[in-house]
């Protein structure tokens, strides 16, 4: 049951830093719209967006985004993250 443990919580790390990785490529959307993804970039974009948008498509169809007069808060990344981080403290509880 350990090493089970270990596995999902370094898989569980991973995700957090892929996860990290939306918000960078995300925010550099939004600051320099007219950047685009050269070379290696691109290649981790795409393995990026991949990894990420499965999950928060089927979140989006349960939770819909919060609206604050002409602004809608999208919760499905916070809500995504907050359970990758609660299944991480599930494997190291595995662990010990």
């Amino acid at each position: 049951m350990a090493s089970f443990g270990y596995l999902l919580y370094w898989a569980c790390t991973f995700y957090i830093f892929v996860l990290l990785g939306r918000v960078v490529f995300d925010l550099l959307m939004i600051v320099a719209r007219d950047w685009q993804p050269r070379g290696l970039w691109v290649v981790f974009a795409n393995i990026v967006y991949m990894l990420t948008d499965p999950p928060l498509r089927l979140i989006g169809r349960y939770i819909k985004p919060l609206q604050m007069g002409s602004i809608a808060l999208d919760l499905g990344f916070i809500v995504l993250f907050i359970a990758v981080q609660i299944l991480q403290r599930i494997a190291l509880m595995m662990i010990y």
